[in-house]
């Protein structure tokens, strides 16, 4: 008797969409096939596409530090109710996660708190290159986070000795928000109060190209693993498409789904991020590198704010926007739309966060992997909607937007945690493991 089996469902196994029933027991996946015999529980997901977990590499759950925010628990609602099963949460908290006394702090909060399973950064500071070299096998680690451009917190490390010390220790991928801090200095001038068109004007290309052509130098220098997050630019797409191997990159949904000016005449300050919302032009060349597998993962760049910080005036207006429950849904929407097939999907949130960064038993369906699913209807229209966001900020970029394709149900460690929306059960997830 296993504890659960997922009957009639199209499962994404081996690059393929194949009709057939999963058994799970003791939290694995014990069986694929047909004819599994009887179970506990039976979810028929007949005419649903069962996907491997999907997982957000980049979120900000604000604790410690800013908990009217969000939390590590109602963060990890909003990811289960999207159907992300696991979470790397970032380090630029108050205090910031850059010892090992706050990141054993983060463990502590998440137990028994969070309903998604976790792993957390580990934040390079100037002088804490020590701790950066005895990362390996610290279990809830995923890797490094290197300010190397000022944003959300006091986590930053702009001088070029420093950035080479952080990677001369590194022993874990170093995920780089990649801003160059005198561009960015020498840029404030350009800022217009009550402008907030002047976002990606003060926070240029330039800015970050500069930024990124330094970071890839040094990593290629030092031979060692560096993740660039968020990337905004067409001049990052041809560069960084010319230096694969140890150097990889994101993109926000954010930035394939709305483009400015046009986002800053509908959402003003709620538009707000680092790096910007750019022009189509950047908006394109960002296509092109999904539709050409040079970008390895999609992360939301979960960084939610209060609405009543968002409505200051710019520039005091915070910058970030939440994201994690509304990655799938974006992204399917773009699946139904041709602009991605389903397979770079799985790749971009579930295969390649596994390879680049070494998590144990996650992102493929395969005998004895754990149970987790992503459970998607691809024919299902949703509308966002601020009241149903979980996260405690309450709005969504995408108020409004009708998207066709979402998760159905999240199943965690064979659990399911949310179906149809609805969060079930109690907050059980667990540390990641990593090779």
């Amino acid at each position: 008797m296993t504890d659960l089996i997922i009957k009639n469902g199209n499962c994404f196994i081996d690059n393929n969409l194949v009709n057939t029933d999963i058994a799970i027991k003791d939290k694995k996946i014990l069986k694929i096939g047909k004819n599994l015999g009887d179970a506990k529980d039976i979810i028929d997901a007949s005419g649903l596409t069962v996907l491997p977990g999907c997982i957000d590499t980049q979120t900000h759950f604000r604790e410690p530090g800013s908990t009217d925010t969000e939390d590590l628990h109602s963060g990890s609602r909003a990811a289960i109710a999207g159907g992300i099963t696991s979470v790397f949460e970032m380090p630029n908290t108050n205090p910031p996660t850059s010892n090992m006394k706050e990141f054993q702090r983060k463990l502590d909060l998440a137990k028994d708190r969070m309903y998604c399973n976790y792993a957390f950064y580990f934040g390079a500071t100037a002088d804490n290159a020590k701790d950066l070299a005895s990362l390996v096998g610290l279990e809830g680690c995923c890797g490094i986070k290197l300010f190397a451009g000022s944003s959300t917190g006091n986590l930053l490390v702009a001088e070029e000795n420093d950035i080479e010390k952080v990677f001369q220790n590194a022993s874990k991928v170093i995920a780089v928000h990649s801003e160059d801090e005198e561009i960015l200095n020498r840029n404030k001038k350009l800022i217009k109060e009550s402008e907030v068109h002047t976002h990606p004007v003060w926070r240029s290309d330039e800015c970050a190209i500069s930024s990124t052509r330094r970071i890839v130098r040094i990593a290629e220098r030092y031979k060692k693993k560096a993740h660039i997050l968020h990337v905004t630019t067409k001049q990052e797409i041809d560069f960084l498409s010319q230096h694969k191997g140890n150097i990889t990159f994101e993109i926000t949904p954010q930035h394939l789904t709305i483009y400015a000016p046009d986002c800053y005449d509908k959402l003003g300050t709620y538009a707000q991020m680092n790096p910007p919302l750019r022009d189509k032009s950047h908006y394109d060349r960002l296509w092109y590198g999904v539709k050409n597998n040079l970008n390895d993962t999609i992360g939301s760049d979960h960084a939610p704010h209060l609405k009543e910080n968002k409505e200051k005036t710019y520039p005091n207006s915070p910058s970030g926007m939440p994201g994690v429950q509304t990655l799938m849904p974006v992204m399917l929407n773009h699946v139904n739309d041709g602009k991605l097939t389903l397979s770079q999907l799985v790749k971009l949130v579930c295969e390649n966060p596994v390879k680049i960064f070494g998590i144990q038993n996650k992102g493929f369906i395969k005998e004895q992997y754990d149970a987790d699913f992503t459970i998607i209807d691809m024919n299902k229209t949703i509308e966002i909607k601020n009241e149903n966001i979980e996260s405690k900020c309450g709005w969504s970029p995408f108020n409004g937007f009708k998207f066709k394709g979402t998760p159905v149900s999240t199943i965690i460690g064979g659990t399911v945690k949310m179906k149809d929306g609805k969060i079930l059960g109690d907050p059980e997830g667990k540390p990641l493991k990593f090779n």
